[in-house]
């Protein structure tokens, strides 16, 4: 893979990048209209989804940053996007194409004074994992191996440019009006410069590891505060493969089930007990060890839940207050689902459509144990999505709803459940966390 000397980070070199991955996907519709004449709608539909996802995805991957972060959030919304986005956007977890070795002694002469080599007895000029935000290289100090993680220069810097910019791809893609959407691009614009705060991540990796230890069946890696500052963390190297290519492997049902529990575990844990939670569930964040251990090494993005959503956020997941309308409907004015200044029509359509999009997603948790590999369950998500999708009369309608908070237990959730389906974890006890609570 081809190394780089250089990332765009001027607000018109970064927009550039992006209107060029336009041109092409301009000239890619005109294919697909030639494309309709000689084959069949299907087969042209999904070239022009694998053409315009590689083009968009090269422009990402050359920026980095929060653009290729969307990405990587994008690649999560298996039920959303065309396969083929999903396909491609999911590189940005662990496969894109890393800063040349220069770039990197540079960043280290900025920050250190020094060189690399100056500083560990070995260091790899060659980064082994590269993503949206950084990349990490070994290092090794006496017998012990060491990750090194070096953020990207000016990704932090371009924060709020790049979301400007990825803003209409957000507003068309996930239905959300321009007005009133402040608040929610506010969230996202607060948790990327968190993201980028390595003196941060480095204090919470540190919390996490400790608050969680006791978990069974889990592993954290040991951090390094005198090798690390705001663009550098370096912690223990921890020997594994990557969750994905778990998943992939001609696994036991026991061995499948074991890795759904500890991972179960520990996002319940966090959830309940924490009150903060590990934001960002995807397979680049996980390792596996050949003792199938779990093995967390990324605390970038960390989201607190606040008392006053938790309590009617979990409220509405027990299935005897779905099913009081009273209280349904009170908790969703608490949550700022409905609004006081809705239409009837409004208030009507997005009580059923919470109403069904609950019932669905809440059902693990009303059950002793779930059965992640349960293809059905899956099917109805991706069906409901598609059915309200398709809806004509949500027109005109203010589709934006709900706390600000969603976003990210949202989201926190849409990947849990992806990655339990990943294993095809059948056997989970739901509330196997409260063994381990004091």
């Amino acid at each position: 893979m081809k190394t780089l000397n250089k990332i765009p980070t001027g607000k018109i070199e970064r927009t550039g990048s992006l209107l060029k991955a336009g041109a092409k996907v301009g000239v890619n519709y005109l294919k697909y209209y030639g494309n309709k004449i000689t084959k069949d709608e299907d087969e042209a539909r999904k070239i022009l989804n694998e053409e315009n996802a590689s083009d968009i995805y090269d422009s990402l991957k050359e920026l980095k940053g929060s653009a290729l972060k969307v990405a990587q959030m994008l690649s999560m919304e298996k039920n959303i996007l065309p396969v083929e986005y999903v396909e491609k956007f999911s590189l940005s977890q662990f496969s894109v194409p890393p800063l040349s070795g220069a770039l990197v002694k540079k960043i280290f002469r900025k920050y250190f004074g020094k060189n690399p080599e100056e500083i560990f007895d070995e260091f790899s000029s060659e980064s082994v994992n590269a993503a949206s935000i950084g990349q990490v290289h070994t290092a090794k100090i006496g017998d012990k191996k060491l990750a090194v993680k070096i953020q990207y220069p000016g990704v932090r810097e371009s924060i709020s440019s790049d979301l400007q910019m990825v803003k209409p791809i957000a507003l068309k893609m996930f239905n959300i009006k321009k007005e009133g959407s402040e608040s929610y691009f506010q969230e996202v614009e607060d948790k990327l410069f968190e993201e980028t705060d390595y003196h941060l991540e480095l204090k919470r990796s540190q919390h996490f590891a400790e608050k969680c230890q006791h978990l069974p069946n889990i592993k954290f890696p040991q951090y390094y505060p005198e090798y690390s500052c705001e663009k550098i963390i370096t912690m223990d190297w921890m020997p594994g493969i990557h969750f994905s290519e778990f998943t992939k492997k001609n696994n036991t049902q026991g061995d499948l089930d074991k890795i759904g529990q500890t991972l179960w575990d520990f996002y319940m844990y966090q959830m309940h007990v924490l009150k903060k939670v590990h934001a960002d569930p995807h397979p680049g964040n996980f390792l596996v060890s050949e003792h199938n251990e779990l093995l967390i090494i990324d605390f970038g993005c960390i989201k607190e839940i606040p008392e006053d959503f938790y309590i009617p956020y979990f409220e509405l997941a027990r299935e005897e207050n779905l099913k009081n309308p009273e209280i349904f409907q009170q908790k969703l004015y608490t949550l700022e689902i409905l609004r006081n200044d809705d239409s009837e029509q409004e208030k009507e359509f997005f009580t059923k459509l919470f109403y069904e999009l609950l019932e669905l997603f809440t059902r693990p948790f009303n059950q002793e144990k779930f059965d992640f590999s349960d293809e059905s369950f899956f099917q109805e998500i991706a069906d409901l999505g598609q059915r309200y999708a398709k809806i004509s009369n949500m027109k005109g309608m203010n589709t934006n709803r709900g706390s600000r908070h969603f976003i990210y237990l949202n989201r926190t959730f849409f990947g849990l459940y992806n990655m339990m389906h990943d294993l095809k974890a059948k056997y989970i006890a739901i509330n196997n966390f409260k063994n381990y609570c004091d």
